[in-house]
C-alpha cells in the first residue's frame, strides 16, 4: 500500500493496553511506525494530525462506541486505508457490517501478526475461494444470533438476554462456554 521507501504507519484501535503494547511491539519490529488509540474519541483527536495507512480495530472496546464505528470513522478519514478488524466475539453479523463500513478483513482471536500482515495483503476479494457445501448447525446459528443481537445492544448482556428471550445467567454461562476475548 505504502509507496517504495514511504513510511508504513498502522493505527491500533484497542482498549486492552498489554494487548495494543504486544501487538505494536511487533509491528514494529516489522519497520511499522505504530500509533495506538482506546476508543472512538481518542481516534478521532489522533486523525485530526495522522494518516494512517493501515489500522486494526478491535471490534469490542469499551464505552459508547464499537469498533464498528471507529471502522466507520477510519474509511471516512481515508477511504484507502486498510483495516482489519480484530475480535473475540466473530459473527457473520458482525463481519459482514465491518466490510460493509470500510474493512478489508475480518480476524477472529486469536491472531498474531503475521495474520493481520497476510490481511492486508489480501485486501482483494478472491474469485477462487472454495464454495462448500456444508450445512450450518443449530449450534452455530445459535452462537451468530447472541452475537449478532450482542453487537446490536452494544454488547450489553442483560439486554441482549431480553431480546433472545433467555434468563440473563443462561446466556452469561453459554458466552463463558465459547472463551471469547
Amino acid at each position: 500500500m505504502s509507496p517504495e521507501g514511504a513510511p508504513r504507519t498502522l493505527l491500533i484501535v484497542e482498549d486492552d493496553a498489554a494487548f495494543a503494547r504486544t501487538l505494536a511491539r511487533s509491528f514494529e519490529r516489522r519497520g511499522y511506525r505504530v500509533l495506538h488509540a482506546v476508543g472512538l474519541e481518542p481516534l478521532q483527536e489522533l486523525l485530526r494530525t495522522e494518516h494512517p495507512n493501515y489500522a486494526v480495530v478491535d471490534l469490542k472496546l469499551k464505552g459508547e462506541a464499537s469498533g464498528l464505528a471507529c471502522v466507520q470513522a477510519l474509511h471516512a478519514h481515508d477511504a484507502k486505508m486498510l483495516i482489519v478488524v480484530l475480535t473475540g466475539f466473530a459473527s457473520i453479523a458482525t463481519a459482514v457490517e465491518a466490510i460493509k463500513l470500510g474493512a478489508c478483513h475480518y480476524l477472529a482471536k486469536p491472531s498474531n501478526t503475521d495474520d493481520i500482515e497476510a490481511a492486508f495483503e489480501r485486501a482483494e476479494g478472491d474469485v477462487a475461494v472454495e464454495v462448500t457445501e456444508r450445512t450450518t448447525s443449530i449450534k452455530t446459528l445459535e452462537w451468530e444470533r447472541i452475537h449478532e443481537t450482542l453487537a446490536a445492544t452494544g454488547f450489553n448482556i442483560s439486554e441482549t438476554a431480553r431480546r433472545l428471550g433467555m434468563h440473563r445467567r443462561t446466556l452469561a454461562r453459554k458466552l463463558g462456554k465459547q472463551r471469547v476475548k
